[in-house]
């Protein structure tokens, strides 16, 4: 057992429960006698080259429990994606500040970066333990069945789209709403759990695991519109053609980039308001409506799964249990065992490290645009108590007599 002082970090998106990881990891660590002091970065790894650190050792476990339970990151993030030169100066400040347990808690750029630093310290001859806490709304981590963050996300999209198909039943029309996941659909695909009758929406769903085609599009949104009166879409951002080539930037003539060289997906309405403008030049249909949910679905108060903040703190508590007793780095991961448990195991950190896990076929209909049975079952238990739902008048008629 390593003796020292613990460093832990938040990366990437916030979520609803990000902060039960971190303060699970910090009220773990404080209990052990060979941790000398527990320091939280601020603003990530972009924090640690700062040397920006907060004592967490000083703040009371009160003021702990009550942020655990407030949405977002509280020790503010980053989009920093270090490379191996940004990794050496993270380790030369973990050194300069004799850092013997390393905690970062995000999705697959910081397991890379938890990976990286763990290798700088291995060739440096450094006794430093590295531990990934795991955390994305996308649920695209590898080794996990799930990831702590998802379930919150999941429940608020479900409970939007629940919310706009009552809306679009009262009003009728087409109403389209873009989801994130750039790579994987889970998120998109949890609308699907808003529905309770059978021509309730979303109607037709979208996900980057299937290629997207817009004159099929096209042709699905008539074929409902003309079944239903109305059609409630939900779209994953990142969904691309048969060449791997985003949507927006085939309808868009403007294409934002981030940071990082990337399509800028999340935080513009591009996609909706450019599918809603094919829908209504093509189709002929005026009542057209469309959102972008963004960072809304991310740390949303109010809507946040109980399952998913008891997991989030089991996590970062697990995380420190595994550096505390065990003799390997590495990424703590999510198992599901029976009906509806988890277990907590710890990969090797290049197990996870860099990989992104999509929606797997049993869990996306046939059709390419609805989920199944088995997702469904899924997602349920994660969702947590207290679900709410939906009913209807029931249709006693009351015989016409003018329009007879």
């Amino acid at each position: 057992m390593l003796h020292g002082k613990v460093l832990v970090a938040q990366g990437g998106g916030p979520t609803a429960v990000i902060n039960h990881s971190m303060v699970g990891a910090v009220l773990e660590a404080r209990k052990f006698r060979n941790v000398d002091l527990v320091y939280g970065a601020y603003h990530g790894v972009r924090g640690i080259v700062n040397e920006d650190f907060l004592d967490l050792t000083q703040e009371t476990s009160h003021n702990l429990e009550m942020v655990a339970n407030t949405p977002s990151s509280a020790l503010g993030s980053t989009r920093d994606k270090p490379d191996l030169k940004y990794c050496q100066e993270i380790f030369k400040v973990l050194q300069a500040h004799g850092i013997a347990y390393f905690f970062y808690i995000g999705g697959n750029d910081s397991s890379d970066t938890v990976r990286i630093v763990s290798e700088e310290a291995r060739k440096a001859g450094y006794p430093l333990r590295c531990i990934h806490i795991p955390k994305t709304i996308d649920n695209d981590l590898v080794g996990n069945d799930h990831t702590p963050g998802f379930p919150s996300a999941a429940r608020f999209v479900a409970q939007a789209f629940m919310g706009a198909n009552l809306d679009n039943t009262a009003l009728k029309g087409i109403y389209c709403a873009v989801v994130m996941g750039r790579h994987a659909g889970f998120l998109t695909a949890a609308s699907a759990l808003g529905k309770k009758f059978p021509d309730d929406g979303p109607h037709l769903i979208y996900i980057p695991e299937r290629t997207f085609v817009v004159d099929k599009f096209l042709t699905d949104v008539k074929a409902t519109y003309d079944r239903y009166g109305r059609c409630v879409i939900a779209v994953s951002e990142g969904v691309h053609d048969d060449q791997g080539t985003p949507i927006v930037t085939k309808l868009a003539k403007d294409i934002e980039k981030d940071a990082h060289g990337n399509i800028q997906l999340s935080g513009t309405g591009a996609l909706a308001d450019l599918l809603c403008e094919e829908i209504k030049g093509k189709l002929g249909i005026k009542r057209v409506r469309g959102d972008t949910f963004g960072y809304l679905q991310r740390s949303f108060v109010g809507c946040v799964s109980d399952v998913d903040q008891r997991e989030a703190r089991e996590v970062g508590e697990k995380a420190v249990q595994f550096a505390m007793w065990g003799d390997m780095d590495g990424s703590v991961v999510i198992q599901r065992t029976g009906f509806y448990s988890v277990d907590y195991k710890l990969l090797p950190l290049d197990a996870v490290a860099g990989k992104t896990r999509v929606m797997e076929d049993e869990f996306i209909a046939d059709c390419g645009t609805d989920v199944t049975d088995k997702f469904r079952l899924y997602l349920r238990p994660l969702l947590g108590s207290g679900m709410p739902d939906a009913y209807r008048l029931r249709h006693n008629t009351v015989p016409k007599i003018l329009k007879a």
